[in-house]
């Protein structure tokens, strides 16, 4: 390939691969990229032609852009769905904005070093705005591309400069010297062997120094008032459909899954008190701090029992709560957090909001057994009266619907099972808000009898009430998705989910209980099929990829330290065990040996250990042979030189071989010899003809021919033998 158009092409696809990265963001529109494309394919074809705009003209343009967006950015030209977006957001407009100027400008040397330099803002600023791991791609090739571009930069460089002297010496026009045949393919060789060494260099830096902060500049939620995400609070009576959304919320890895007793699901908020149209919380500036004691661990509630412990971490996208989601009951946090607060009904929040977190959490899962619950019949005390609030001018066939629904049940437990499975079974589910009107409570239980599950929770919630059983509703998400091959749920908007918790005094324990039909519980089972098994190895490439780099932390830190331990661990073990078997086995062959289980048993002994050291002894030879063997026919200098070589032999290393050969026999060139008076002088045939050849490669700028390369090579082994 000729070198300017290497230049031109690795050039243009260092500005795309910072253009990519900034895509894969969701900035940009297809429209918007399909436009980016089609400046750059229009730059390519200008390129050179006396179409391009002048250097003043793309200067001035440049000066011009940056007041120009930034009276667009406070005239709100540009519709940013968040506020945090709206900076990052202008900035990249404007870089690609100057690209493009640059891209349609005749360029000199300075010109595409700006181009780079726009291409590493584009990537720098891509980082703080994805997570995806499709981020991970586009960095590396932009480093394999960026590499091979500024080797191939400086070459030319270079290269101008010895033609540049060379025609100050010759008195020669510059034009007359063409820029020497360099080595392209061994542009990625050398690329990736550079990368090689910078990861191996960094990587050790990388995983010492964990990140800090959230990673990021937030997230990318519409913000739309009825889409099926995390609220704080619960509103009935709305018309018209819940919009689903399939934005991430947070991924879970739970240690030891089966520990988990009954249903998973992420607690985020309880609500107590009821209005007819919405739950909200009593007392809810009340909230206790919980500071961060000598441990990372931030105690947040007390241990009853060793047992039904899960452990469980958390990675959490952006939210405008500040609430974290456990699985109940959350006894400890380990978190980037110096402390956290924990409200009256046991929702637990942090200080900052709208940042990627990662947490790890304690939860004491275990529950009472059925027959344990079946005989709590304590008295409530008084602290618990918002539980039971109902609000004024409830319709009083709730009531009457509640009391011969638990007809039949003698406790608590019962009457709240009767309650759930009657709601399970007796009415539908549907995303359609269609109940409405003052009670959208009742018309949901007496007229619509279908609903979604924020109507569900709040019918069992208040029929139970009226039973006198203390009750909350519960807002969080449902388990997700799981996924096998990165051990992680993977939780979407579309999983937020509302159920109800259940007091019962003597055992002071909160009892969950989901009344929403199987239809409208888990509903992010996924797709089948291929797509399911790509996606799925796509989540976990991202899983790495976000708790590895974007997530990195001091816990994350203290958790590879701890695998890497561990692994080392099990080595040494397993080594160990190896070395006492070989141990165990020489002792056995040398009991024989000596006979103690009988002569015949020793001369078998014998017989395996001659046999041994034989075999031993062929392979040994054989490998020594064979290496000896390669060394002499140069089997890996030639594969190189075939693969990595130039397409026209070396002048200096075809004739330093020469030189070394000859001096291996005593023929040292003297500094006031010339090279074709050295090869005279030594009176050789083959080494003038080399020297000839070397003669019209390096001064004469010839190339050599594929035959003149094997000529040369024959020459050389026939010196080297001494022929």
């Amino acid at each position: 390939m000729n070198v300017e158009r290497a230049f031109k092409s690795l050039s243009y696809l260092a500005v795309f691969c910072g253009f990519l990265s900034l895509w894969i963001t969701g900035t940009f529109s297809f429209l918007g990229a399909g436009l980016f494309v089609i400046v750059m394919a229009m730059a390519w074809w200008l390129e050179g032609s006396r179409w391009q705009i002048s250097e003043r003209l793309g200067t001035a343009f440049i000066v011009l852009a940056m007041p120009a967006f930034f009276i667009l950015w406070r005239i709100d030209f540009f519709d940013f769905r968040t506020a945090e977006a709206a900076i990052p957001g202008v900035l990249a407009r404007l870089i690609l904005t100057m690209t493009v100027v640059k891209l349609l400008q005749r360029k000199s040397d300075r010109d595409w070093i700006f181009l780079y330099v726009m291409a590493f803002f584009e990537v720098l600023l891509a980082a703080g705005m994805s997570i995806s791991g499709l981020y991970l791609f586009t960095f590396l090739s932009y480093i394999l591309v960026m590499v091979c571009t500024i080797i191939l930069f400086e070459m030319r460089k270079t290269q101008d400069a010895i033609n540049e002297s060379r025609r100050v010496e010759l008195g020669r026009p510059a034009e007359s010297f063409e820029r020497a045949a360099l080595p392209l393919r061994r542009l990625p060789v050398i690329a990736v062997s550079m990368l090689v060494a910078i990861v191996a260099i960094a990587s050790p830096l990388f995983f010492s120094l964990p990140r800090v902060g959230g990673a990021g500049i937030g997230g990318s939620q519409s913000g739309v008032a009825t889409a099926s995400g995390f609220s704080d609070t619960v509103r009935l009576g709305g018309i018209g459909t819940i919009q689903q959304s399939d934005e991430v919320v947070m991924r879970v890895r739970v240690e030891d899954r089966d520990s988990v007793t009954g249903p998973i699901r992420w607690r985020g908020i309880a609500l107590d008190t009821f209005t007819n149209k919405a739950w909200s919380r009593s007392r809810a500036a009340f909230r206790e701090v919980r500071e961060r004691g000598d441990s990372d661990l931030i105690q947040v509630d007390y241990l009853t029992a060793r047992e039904g412990l899960t452990i469980q971490t958390v990675y959490l996208e952006p939210l405008d709560s500040p609430i974290l989601f456990v699985l109940p009951r959350a006894v400890g946090v380990q978190g980037n957090f110096p402390l956290l607060f924990k409200d009256s009904h046991g929702a637990i929040s942090f200080q900052r909001a709208n940042e990627r977190i990662s947490y790890r959490v304690v939860s004491d899962t275990e529950l009472p057994s059925s027959e344990v619950l079946r005989r709590d019949r304590s008295n409530y005390s008084t602290k618990e009266a918002n539980y039971f609030q109902l609000p004024t001018g409830l319709d009083p066939r709730i009531a009457e619907l509640a009391a011969g629904i638990t007809a039949d049940s003698d406790n608590r437990y019962d009457a709240a099972l009767a309650v759930e499975s009657y709601l399970q079974t007796q009415f539908g589910y549907t995303l359609e808000m269609k109940a409405a009107g003052e009670q959208p409570l009742a018309d949901f239980l007496f007229n619509v009898r279908e609903g979604h599950c924020e109507y569900f929770a709040t019918a069992m919630a208040v029929m139970l009430r009226t039973q006198g059983i203390a009750t909350r509703v519960v807002n969080g998400f449902q388990r997700g998705e799981y996924n096998e091959t990165a051990d992680v749920y993977v939780v979407r908007q579309r999983e937020a989910h509302s159920w109800v918790e259940v007091l019962m005094p003597g055992e002071n324990v909160w009892v969950p209980f989901d009344p929403t039909p199987a239809a409208g519980q888990n509903p992010g089972a996924g797709t089948a099929g291929i797509y399911k098994t790509v996606n799925r190895y796509l989540e976990a490439l991202e899983m790495i990829w976000i708790q590895y780099f974007v997530a990195y932390d001091s816990q994350e830190q203290r958790s590879l330290f701890t695998s890497l331990r561990r692994g080392a661990s099990e080595y040494n073990d397993k080594a160990s065990s190896w070395l006492m078997a070989v141990q165990t086995a020489i002792v056995d062959w040398w009991q024989e040996v000596r006979g103690d289980e009988g002569y015949q048993a020793s001369i078998v002994a014998i017989a395996y250990a001659a046999a041994a050291l034989f075999l031993s002894g062929i392979i040994l030879f054989l490998t020594v042979w064979l290496g000896r063997k390669i060394v002499k026919l140069k089997v890996w200098s030639r594969a190189w030189g075939r693969l990595f070589g130039r397409k026209r032999g070396s002048a200096v290393e075809f004739y330093e071989r020469l030189q070394q050969l000859l001096a291996d026999r005593g023929f040292i060139r003297e500094p006031f010899q010339t090279p074709l008076e050295f090869a005279h002088a030594i009176d050789l045939p083959e080494a003038i003809r080399i020297t000839e050849l070397y003669n019209g490669v390096r001064y004469g700028r010839r190339g050599l021919s594929p035959e003149a390369e094997i000529e040369i090579e024959n020459w050389l082994t026939s010196i080297e033998k001494g022929q």
